[in-house]
């Protein structure tokens, strides 16, 4: 015991009489050349500050504090299981977003208002009409919040009988692009970046869809989908003629089932916004991974293209991502519409999502102003997001 003491002694002397050392003969201590000068997060924040404060202009400074405070999340109800959550969930304050909605009309839209994409010619229109205000919204999609500014957190859903979870935690702004999808009975659908799975299970809960293909690039991300999956789903559903797993790569879809499916959902890799300035592991902005960072729109690119071929003439596109980047979003599709048109003869158009952010602005703050698809962006009163949706068609 007595040598411990007297050893701890002579390391502590030692580690004080460093400062007293002549700088010349110090040594450098190893962490100095391999720790990184910036952790990821400090590097995405910097870069998001640089980008964002131009972008965003004054509304950068309240959507940086939301994205650097605790996030709120949705419960997306399992209409598989048969454990009654629902009933809990509203005694302890919670409410189906979906269903309680704004029922204020939406100021009718002027039919004149048809604009072309920004730095394309009017071939390519938004779609204004009023038949687009009547959006069929799934009835059997149900996702309770708490009210705006409760943050209070969910707990864990337990399993059923038959081991399957009564409800799946995700952002609730993030539903908003299956339900906007307009599922109808019958309708074949594919989810070409499917992994980890939440955009899966909602849109299984529809409960109308004829034949669903979920697909992802990577292996082990279908694997964690798989996972998921099995939590959620009845086995006889997951091992039916009706669902396909595949794990290809999502840029050659269009040559693989081309002008097929009614609906096709591509939910793309992006810089993730909230994730890279709150968590270390697994960021796009670690040294290692610049190059994948820079190649992110041009995979985008492709991957919304692959999903374009894949629709069938009158079928419905859904682009979405998790960032609040202009370059990730709006210029991704403005190039995708552009090159279907050019390179494959496909001719698209824009349709307006202003009614369904009309209909869930009581629960999530929108972007103003967008003049191509709609963002859901992070506000301490309701800090969900972000999520960008861009829905496209097909014309016959």
């Amino acid at each position: 015991m007595a040598l411990l003491v007297n050893t701890r002694l002579l390391l502590r002397k030692v580690k004080n009489a460093r400062s007293l050392m002549p700088k010349r003969h110090r040594m450098k201590e190893k962490w100095a050349a391999t720790l990184p000068k910036f952790s990821p997060t400090s590097l995405a924040l910097q870069h998001f500050d640089a980008t964002y404060s131009v972008q965003l202009g004054q509304l950068w400074p309240s959507v940086r504090i939301a994205l650097l405070s605790e996030r709120k999340y949705g419960a997306l109800l399992n209409n598989f299981s048969h454990d009654a959550v629902v009933e809990d969930l509203q005694a302890k304050g919670c409410r189906d977003f979906i269903t309680d909605t704004d029922t204020e009309a939406l100021p009718c839209l002027d039919p004149e208002s048809v604009v072309g994409v920004e730095g394309e010619s009017n071939d390519v229109p938004v779609k204004k009409s009023n038949a687009d205000h009547h959006l069929k919204i799934s009835p059997k999609i149900k996702c309770l919040v708490f009210p705006r500014g409760d943050i209070t957190r969910f707990k864990p859903a337990r399993p059923d009988t038959q081991r399957l979870l009564g409800y799946y935690l995700l952002d609730a702004a993030s539903v908003l692009p299956c339900l906007a999808l307009d599922i109808q009975e019958g309708h074949i659908v594919l989810d070409l970046c499917a992994a980890p799975g939440g955009k899966a299970v909602a849109l299984l809960q529809t409960q109308a869809i004829g034949f669903l293909c979920l697909n992802d690039t990577s292996v082990s991300r279908t694997l964690r989908l798989k996972k998921v999956l099995h939590s959620y789903i009845p086995k006889e559903l997951l091992t039916s003629k009706n669902l396909r797993i595949t794990s290809s790569d999502g840029t050659k879809w269009g040559e693989i089932e081309n002008n097929t499916f009614d609906r096709v959902i591509v939910d793309v890799p992006c810089t993730t916004d909230r994730h890279s300035v709150m968590e270390d592991d697994n960021n796009i902005f670690t040294k290692n991974r610049i190059g994948e960072r820079r190649r992110l729109p041009q995979l985008q690119l492709e991957l919304l293209l692959a999903g374009i071929e894949a629709a069938c003439p009158g079928g419905e596109i859904m682009y979405s991502t998790c960032t609040l980047s202009h370059i990730q979003n709006q210029s991704v599709v403005e190039q995708a519409i552009h090159l279907a048109k050019e390179n494959h003869g496909i001719i698209l158009e824009v349709v307006d999502l202003r009614p369904l952010t009309h209909m869930f602005r009581k629960t999530f703050h929108f972007a103003p102003n967008l003049h191509l698809g709609e963002m859901v962006i992070p506000h301490l009163g309701a800090n969900f997001g972000p999520i960008y949706m861009c829905k496209l068609r097909r014309l016959t």
